[in-house]
């Protein structure tokens, strides 16, 4: 069996090997560019590790792994596109680089190649797969508009603000676990408790996110922190601190939420030193391991060997602690 290490190895390999076309350049640079970029290659290796815990046959699972990477990379550029995000692994984002209809168009053809490559999954499982990966994708466009909408809005409950990272980040590390399970032969529950295995990790990494966005070392995590703040993100940081905070801290929390002029490092500075007035990263951290037992409860569930399971537990763990 794989290790999660190996796994990304494997996968990295095959990415940089994966066919591209020459021509145009203008459109196909892009491509090249933005997966020659590295990352931590998880979700892919995560279709390698569920498909070799029933099949010991992680080959049978590369390209379906390689069509969610790429789609998670089409993402991520056009997410720099909308979060006006200038880095991306600590390198020029795409649109900065070369420009945004580039951006955009590059982000385009990258979508169309993960569909293509998913198309190539063994035909036992094809409708299967195919089924997971094309709603999983436009589950992931769903979550991404809420994230803009809520940009507008004052005010953004608990509850609506988990809806929309389930959509935007969980439910793709999710059916990365599901699509690997199927086309590893797993049943339909042990295929399902691995959906949960991972959507409830999903969030539990989303949260850790945006905890970095604040709280991480720009040198580690490869972006500056603080775009959250400045964006006006409705992250749990915020929910949390509007709703525990005091009558004066609330009105300047409103204020630096409606002002259109400001100093950026003022504001970052100002906004932080409320959430850790009101204790928010303890809190934020407390909802990150509730959704990390909630994972490992859906993982004790499946109908494997504990032993074949400790590569997932072990990825659980690292989890709780990255700094990126």
């Amino acid at each position: 069996m794989y290790t999660l290490p190996e796994a990304q190895k494997l996968v990295e390999n095959h990415i940089q090997n994966l066919s591209i076309p020459d021509a145009p350049p203008e459109l196909y640079e892009p491509v090249k560019y933005v997966l020659s970029m590295g990352g931590k290659r998880i979700r892919p290796a995560l279709v390698i590790l569920a498909c070799d815990l029933f099949a010991d046959a992680a080959e049978a699972a590369m390209i379906p792994a390689l069509a969610i990477e790429v789609f998670h990379n089409f993402t991520l550029l056009h997410d720099d596109i909308m979060d006006r995000s200038e880095l991306r692994r600590g390198k020029p984002a795409v649109h900065v680089k070369y420009n945004e209809n580039t951006a955009i168009l590059s982000g385009d053809v990258m979508s169309i190649l993960a569909s293509r490559l998913m198309n190539q999954a063994p035909g036992v499982v094809l409708n299967a797969v195919h089924d997971i990966f094309t709603r999983t994708a436009m589950q992931v466009c769903e979550g991404q508009q809420l994230d803009m909408n809520f940009e507008e809005l004052l005010t953004v409950s608990e509850e609506q603000y988990m809806a929309m990272i389930e959509l935007k980040t969980a439910v793709l590390i999710a059916a990365s676990l599901q699509i690997g399970a199927t086309l590893g032969g797993a049943s339909q529950k042990d295929a399902e408790d691995l959906y949960q295995f991972g959507k409830n990790l999903g969030i539990a990494f989303q949260l850790q996110d945006d905890l970095l966005d604040t709280y991480g070392d720009p040198a580690v995590i490869g972006k500056k922190v603080g775009t959250d703040i400045l964006d006006n993100k409705k992250t749990l940081l915020m929910i949390q601190a509007l709703d525990s905070a005091d009558a004066g801290q609330k009105k300047e929390l409103t204020e630096w939420l409606t002002c259109r002029e400001f100093d950026p490092n003022e504001k970052i500075r100002a906004v932080t030193e409320i959430f850790n007035t009101l204790n928010i990263k303890d809190l934020i951290e407390k909802r990150i391991h509730e959704y990390y037992e909630k994972a490992v409860s859906s993982l004790k569930q499946l109908n494997r060997e504990e032993g074949r399971k400790a590569e997932l537990y072990h990825f659980a763990s690292e989890l709780l602690n990255r700094d990126r």
